[in-house]
């Protein structure tokens, strides 16, 4: 999966925009960077970052980001869809 498609995954079901960033940080959100090593997902906390986690790739990534994300929409608003095995 790439960042194009997970942006669309997300879209697709539903996901709020303010919950997640793809490409970038936002505060108070899940975000998924490219680095010059690879990829990142972390969550932003005002000018923090917490939570980092690298990946070597993108698909990866994608799926760490997809995972917390499920998560999250769970906790937040009590629906989720399958988790990516």
């Amino acid at each position: 999966m790439t960042a194009k498609e997970l942006k669309k995954y997300f879209k697709d079901h539903l996901v709020p925009s303010k919950l997640y960033k793809i490409g970038g940080h936002h505060k108070n959100r899940i975000c998924l960077d490219k680095t010059e090593s690879g990829w990142t997902v972390f969550f932003q906390d005002n000018k923090d970052k917490v939570g980092v986690m690298n990946f070597v790739d993108e698909a990866s990534a994608c799926n760490r980001m997809k995972d917390e994300l499920r998560k999250l929409m769970e906790q937040l608003y009590g629906v989720t869809w399958a988790p990516a095995h």
